[in-house]
């Protein structure tokens, strides 16, 4: 019974500590935020260049490749890693290495 009496305190006590945290740490959120609002400048370009919807800057053309290229590289390491994972587990877990042959099969 004392373990049960030592869950409920426990219970209680981290209701009462974690509620008075997350009230002081989502007042000092609200208040940066708040006045951080203000300052924040904003991610869209300020100038008068009027760019049609779809259209680029030859900047943003230049990162926007660049990105590509970037991601396109990492994906290409992943499927080589996945490859060498496929490779190394094999026939682990009764999967063959070809899934189209059944060994079981008698022709």
């Amino acid at each position: 019974m004392s373990q049960q009496d030592n869950f409920v305190g426990g219970f209680l006590l981290g209701t009462v500590v974690g509620g008075a945290l997350g009230g002081i740490v989502g007042a000092l959120a609200a208040s940066r935020i708040q006045s951080g609002g203000r300052k924040a400048k904003s991610a869209l370009p300020q100038d008068s260049d009027n760019l049609a919807f779809g259209e680029f800057d030859d900047t943003d053309e230049a990162s926007i490749e660049a990105a590509r290229l970037g991601l396109e590289a990492k994906i290409a390491q992943l499927n080589d890693a996945i490859d060498d994972v496929r490779q190394q587990l094999g026939g682990i877990n009764g999967h063959s290495e070809h899934p189209w042959e059944n060994p079981s099969r008698v022709d």
